[in-house]
């Protein structure tokens, strides 16, 4: 599936996803979450985590800001220019990972 998604469409996704958003950057829009952790190696940990999962997605986050005891990544897809079903399932991969 990588076919932009409207952001109607990738909000009734966003809904079954927790603390996931959308956010209308003006450029087709991207999904993004925020994570708290119990410190630093557990945020580490879950920045591993994070980065295993999308390279075997072959689908990787705009990006990824860690702090020392939180972690916000980003999805959207480049090449369709805002957010397909690729960001979808690599969020709902990330939803997953236990911490």
């Amino acid at each position: 599936m990588s076919d932009i998604l409207t952001r109607e469409e990738t909000e009734k996704f966003l809904k079954a996803l927790e603390g996931w958003i959308y956010v209308d950057d003006g450029k087709g829009g991207s999904i993004k979450k925020q994570f708290n952790t119990s410190g630093y190696p557990v945020t580490m940990g879950l920045v591993t985590a994070i980065g295993g999962i999308c390279q075997r997605l072959n689908h990787h986050p705009d990006y990824i800001l860690m702090k020392y005891k939180e972690l916000e990544v980003s999805f959207s897809t480049h090449s369709a220019g805002g957010v397909t079903g690729k960001d979808i399932e690599a969020a709902k991969e990330l939803e997953n990972i236990r911490f």
